[in-house]
């Protein structure tokens, strides 16, 4: 069965950095798109970034030129490069398969605080 393990979260400081990882098996990953969302307290989930089978890449204006997203097809993960980060990233983030997604991972908490 499908299967999407985040990891990689935590508190960072404003204007830090980190980067989260999701681990994928159950499926053929390199032909799935693949994405990140995040829910932040009292908001509905959003989404982050997603990344094609071919490397294409599109952003939500909020993470555009702080976040990255790519994939590495031989380690059937996905990651999510945060850069510049603010209180207002604060949320869990998730991995998801296809899209729109069909499967998600469990999540991973990341905090902005000082």
């Amino acid at each position: 069965q499908v299967q999407l393990v985040e990891s990689g979260g935590g508190l960072v400081q404003p204007g830090g950095s980190l980067r989260l990882s999701c681990a994928a098996s159950g499926f053929f990953f390199r032909l799935y798109t693949m994405g990140w969302y995040r829910q932040a307290p009292g908001k509905q989930r959003e989404l982050v970034a997603i990344i094609g089978s071919s490397g294409a890449t599109t952003y939500s204006n909020s993470v555009k030129g702080r976040f990255t997203i790519s994939r590495d097809n031989a380690k059937n993960t996905v990651y999510l490069q945060m850069n510049t980060l603010s209180a207002e990233d604060t949320a869990v983030y998730y991995c998801t398969a296809n899209y729109p997604p069909k499967n998600w991972g469990q999540g991973t908490q990341v905090t902005v605080s000082s």
